[in-house]
């Protein structure tokens, strides 16, 4: 059969030399794909865009001072300035700032007499909404300092929470993890570690980004893993009471595998379909950006939306980080319909039909049947 996912490189190279090179090659294809370059070339509708991209340049390249920093156009995150020991600069303050129109992140690094002796605006939560001067930022949720590389200087993780204003995802929060990696001149970013973190869900806690870039761990397997032998190799525990076989209609009998990879104390939970071979043919993620794992409550198999197919019903209770960094716990679902050669996941019932605190799995199956018409006992 088949294998539905292509393996990813699963080491990470950070030799400086490599990076630089990659780095530049990264922004000449960023800057190629986006609005401004069109915009140089005189696209309709791209003057404007090119024009603010100039001036919110201009505004940030003549920024010397701190005292220079609001006048500007940037709000500085007071409660998120920290010192920091450098190699090139020697002791100085991180002063983080958003800029008042875009929602754009920047880092200033200011010595004691107030000089900006070092500053960018080059990450990632700055490229979420891709071609757009607005982002999405909210709040700067956690910088820390750490030694990451092991090259003996301390680099910096950065934490940001963004909510989207349009869009299928519009109105939920969700985390950016970053790094900056510190060297003699200053601080340089690894787009590829950026990515793999906020790719593959490793932007949960600082903890989480520090065990990937400096320890090795990944989340990665989850998502590349062929078989159910790699799965439980790279050290995937499965959730046995709900590890069950079922016949499904386009894909044949197939293990129902739910389970968790723990890293960093947040316990990422999946759920693979596998063959009779041992290979992975599907997968979920029903967590979403939840933090972690709470209870798995069940996982049933059932038609849902009347087509006569198998589809996938699952609930658990998650938990995940207030505002106030307590620890908050809610449950939810999630309902994925079988259709031919793949699984959708629903997006319209829970609008209906939100998971309270007293929900049971019998009561999502019957308010879901019934939105698709069905009576509520089979």
């Amino acid at each position: 059969m088949t294998i539905l996912k292509n393996r990813l490189i699963k080491k990470v190279i950070s030799k400086r030399t490599i990076s630089l090179l990659l780095s530049g090659i990264y922004a000449c294809t960023l800057f190629l794909s986006s609005p401004f370059c069109n915009a140089a070339q005189g696209a309709d509708g791209n003057k404007t865009l090119l024009t603010e991209y100039q001036n919110y340049q201009r505004r940030f390249s003549e920024i010397t001072e701190r005292a220079e920093i609001e006048p500007a156009g940037f709000k500085i995150i007071e409660d998120q300035i920290f010192p920091i020991e450098t190699e090139g600069f020697g002791q100085v303050y991180l002063v983080p700032a958003l800029d008042k129109i875009y929602d754009r992140l920047a880092l200033f690094f200011t010595d004691e007499s107030g000089k900006v002796v070092y500053k960018t605006d080059q990450l990632a939560v700055n490229n979420r909404n891709t071609g757009e001067m607005k982002q999405p930022v909210r709040e700067l949720k956690a910088i820390s300092f750490q030694e990451l590389n092991r090259d003996g200087l301390m680099d910096i993780v950065l934490i940001t929470t963004c909510v989207n204003d349009k869009g299928s995802y519009a109105g939920k929060p969700y985390k950016i993890g970053d790094v900056l990696f510190q060297d003699k001149k200053g601080f340089y970013r690894d787009y590829r570690i950026s990515d793999k973190i906020n790719r593959f869900g490793m932007n949960k806690s600082v903890e989480s980004i520090a065990a990937f870039v400096r320890d090795g761990d990944s989340t990665e397997f989850l998502y590349t893993a062929a078989t159910k032998k790699e799965l439980l190799d790279n050290g995937f525990e499965i959730a046995k009471e709900q590890c069950h076989y079922r016949q499904f209609e386009k894909f044949g009998r197939l293990e129902v595998v739910p389970g968790t990879y723990t890293m960093a104390n947040f316990a990422t939970f999946m759920i693979y379909l596998v063959n009779e071979q041992g290979y992975i043919v599907w997968s979920f993620q029903p967590m979403g950006d939840f933090d972690n794992l709470y209870a798995l409550k069940g996982i049933t198999c059932r038609d849902i939306d009347g087509d006569g197919m198998k589809d996938i019903v699952v609930f658990a209770r998650y938990s995940y980080e207030g505002n106030g960094n307590e620890l908050l716990i809610e449950s939810d679902y999630s309902i994925y319909y079988q259709r031919t050669g793949s699984f959708y996941e629903d997006t319209q019932i829970k609008k209906q039909y939100p998971c309270g605190e007293e929900e049971t799995m019998s009561g999502i199956v019957d308010k879901a049947r019934t939105y698709w018409g069905w009576k509520t006992e089979e």
